[in-house]
Formats: C-alpha cells, structure tokens, sequence
C-alpha cells in the first residue's frame, strides 16, 4: 500500500505538559507498526513533517484555556473525520482549570507583573465542551495501550470500547488490600475510572483519581467513607483538587468543600 493510501493521523496540542504524547511516542515497537498502516501526517512532538487534512484520525491532548484556542479547535474538528481526546487535560480541563474555581483576574494580577499582555479565558474546558468529539481516552497520562486499542478499533472500523468500571475492580481482580479499609489511608479508587491497572494501591498508596470519575461514582457515600478515615473539609479539597479537578463529580464534590470553608462550616 502507498503511504498515499494510508489512513492519515494527526495529533494537536494545546493547553497540556505534554505528557499523553510523550505516551503515544512510548510505544515505541507498536508505534512503528501503526506507521505500516496509517501515515502520521502532523505530530510536533515527533516530527517537522506537516501535511494538511482532511485527516482521518486526529488524536488532541490539553484544554480549550484561550480565545485562539477555542477557534483553532473548531478548525482541527472541521477537518477531522473521527476527533479522539487524550488525557484529563483534553477530557476535563486538566489541572489548569483548578481557575475555574477561582477569580481568574485576581490571580493574573498576582501572577503576572503585567495582566493585561494575558489574553485567557476565564475557564479551562474540555475538548468536548467546545465541538463534538467521537472518543474519549481519559487519564494524566493516558495508557498507551488504551491508546492503542482505540486507534486499532477505528482503524478497523468498530466503535472503540474504553472500559469505565472503578479503579476498585481492579484491586479485587489483582488480589489488592483495600488501602482505605484496612490501612485508614485515602483512595478514590471507589469513584476512579479504571486505565491505570490500580497502580498506586499496589503499592499500599490511595488513588489520585488520574483517570477521572467513573459513571457510577457516588461522591456522596465516597465522602462518607474519607471522614471516616479522618479527612475533613481541607483534605477533601486537596484530594478533589488535582487533574480532573472540573470533571462531572469531582467539580460538585470540590465546590461543596470549599463552600463549607468559605462559610466557616467545614472541619479540618
């Protein structure tokens, strides 16, 4: 087969670290063999070669967080048959949209020595709150081998399947401790979308909740169980707070913490 023929794939930045990409590039001996099948048409991270779209596949790590931004992705979803978000930055707004809990201006005022060279939104968004998107491939960072199985599926022609159960199920099937019974610590493996293989319980540490919530998360009995280990309010919002601080769950259960503190009626 011609490269010509080939399935063309691109992959766009935007506000992120970078690292669901370093991802992608770590696949090293399998990203070799998808270069047999598609052609990489536009990758910053790995390569100066740039081809114009329309593209078949088109991979987006980071956050919608500039007006530029906000049109540039309704330009890649213009020429992109199937749009695949990558990362908590690009699914939740990452850790920069810890902004959308705070007063954007004041912050650039403090930050900034001159504020009004920042041209920035007032929040941090996901790429699907902005245009359609066809896959999502959560996690900070993502799992290569998720990865891989998405892009295989549509190269295939099938609807891509991401496993959603809790990060809970995983514990059971490796045969895991529970960390947040029996050792007291936190873990929000019980409201945790599933993609790392329960990495940090493993290793007797609480889940970060790096994959985001899982459709059946139950913020309500998951904040039960953390002030029975002894987190309050201050914790709560710590453990709340991190890379999918605006996902569905995560953003309702951080605004009631600090809510409580603003109003004097939270506990440490």
């Amino acid at each position: 087969m011609e490269s010509t023929d080939k399935p063309k794939l691109a992959v766009f930045k935007f506000a992120s670290c970078d690292g669901c990409q370093l991802s992608v590039l770590d696949l090293e001996d399998d990203l070799l063999a998808l270069t047999e099948r598609v052609q990489i048409a536009y990758f910053m991270e790995a390569s100066r070669a740039s081809l114009g779209g329309p593209y078949d596949v088109a991979l987006v790590e980071g956050s919608v967080t500039t007006p530029h931004d906000r049109e540039r992705i309704r330009d890649v979803r213009a020429i992109s048959k199937k749009l695949v978000t990558i990362g908590a930055c690009a699914t939740a707004g990452g850790i920069q949209a810890l902004r959308n809990l705070r007063d954007v201006r004041e912050m650039r005022s403090i930050v900034y020595a001159h504020p009004e060279y920042v041209d920035t939104l007032e929040t941090s968004t996901a790429i699907a709150a902005n245009v359609p998107v066809d896959v999502e491939v959560f996690g900070c960072p993502i799992d290569k081998r998720q990865l891989l199985g998405v892009l295989l599926s549509l190269l295939a022609g099938h609807a891509p399947k991401v496993a959603s159960h809790s990060v809970c199920l995983d514990c059971k099937t490796k045969g895991n401790l529970c960390v947040l019974v029996a050792h007291g610590t936190p873990c929000l493996g019980p409201v945790t979308r599933t993609g790392c293989g329960a990495l940090c319980p493993s290793f007797d540490r609480g889940c970060y909740g790096c994959f985001g919530p899982a459709p059946t998360a139950n913020f309500e009995a998951m904040e039960s169980a953390l002030r029975a280990v002894g987190a309050g309010d201050t914790a709560l919002e710590l453990l709340y707070s991190t890379f999918n601080t605006a996902a569905p769950g995560f953003e309702r259960a951080t605004r009631l913490v600090q809510l409580r503190l603003k109003n004097g009626r939270g506990d440490v």
